[in-house]
């Protein structure tokens, strides 16, 4: 299978596949403005969208793995919801969202999607742990997806916003990864210490040993001040693994559509 892949800036990617347009994640408010996330916490957006909305093409799906987040969800992301085909999120966040286009998923729960003269799609929710133990209360539901079309078994799978756990680390186990988008970042804020809120590059190399997809691609690094390991620091960590891990990881220029 041939997968385009558009990095429009932070979790926003534009994947096209099977005839399919779909976006991941939509975040098209400008920079400068600090977001609260709750608990305290909050982050400053330092970049904007590689890819305006009015350039975007029409849309078939949009794919949010948590609506309760700026990062993954802003303004200008949330007033282009309705015009999409489909929309597919977590149980909580399509109660929140009350559109007649949204359904929620919960981890390992399948729903299938539709669109006319494209073959079916199949769409799996994985699992996503926002946070340290127990922290899931404060920091919500979330879910990744696995997409997989009608007679074709490659699976393209989009992590969410999790840091690595046992759920991620199942995936590895239940699903034959083809192309695999991972939210790194090392999320931390000042208030919680330590505490990380998303993947590291290393949980990156770990999860790409484990799941050996043929391609796996970093976002959701940049953009936001929230995040403790930017694109200079993974890259540090991910270009100078030996071995065969390497292989896997593929760089986006944001805006610059990539054939995987």
């Amino acid at each position: 299978m041939t997968v385009r892949l558009t990095h429009i800036g932070g979790p926003t990617v534009l994947v096209e596949a099977h005839g399919w347009r779909i976006l991941s994640d939509p975040t098209f408010d400008p920079p400068g403005r600090r977001y609260s996330f709750g608990w305290g916490t909050s982050s400053t957006k330092t970049a904007g969208p590689a890819v305006a909305v009015a350039d975007l093409p029409p849309l078939d799906l949009v794919l949010l793995s948590h609506d309760h987040h700026a990062d993954n969800l802003d303004d200008a992301g949330r007033a282009l919801l309705p015009g999409a085909r489909s929309v597919v999120t977590t149980p909580s966040g399509a109660r929140r969202l009350t559109a007649s286009n949204v359904q929620g998923v919960a981890a390992w729960e399948t729903t299938a999607v539709s669109a006319p003269g494209l073959p079916d799609l199949t769409i799996t929710a994985t699992p996503c742990r926002h946070g340290p133990p127990l922290s899931r209360p404060i920091a919500g539901e979330v879910v990744g997806f696995a997409l997989q079309w009608v007679d074709d078994p490659a699976v393209v799978w989009i992590s969410g916003d999790t840091v690595l756990y046992d759920g991620v680390r199942e995936v590895a186990e239940r699903l034959d990864v083809d192309v695999a988008v991972l939210h790194l970042g090392s999320v931390r804020f000042g208030l919680t210490g330590p505490l990380r809120y998303s993947m590291s590059g290393r949980d990156a190399i770990e999860l790409a040993d484990l799941i050996r997809p043929r391609i796996a691609v970093p976002v959701h690094f940049e953009g936001w001040s929230h995040f403790s390991e930017q694109e200079n620091a993974l890259h540090d960590v991910l270009d100078p693994v030996s071995g065969d891990v390497p292989s896997h990881f593929r760089w986006l220029t944001r805006g610059v559509p990539l054939e995987v």
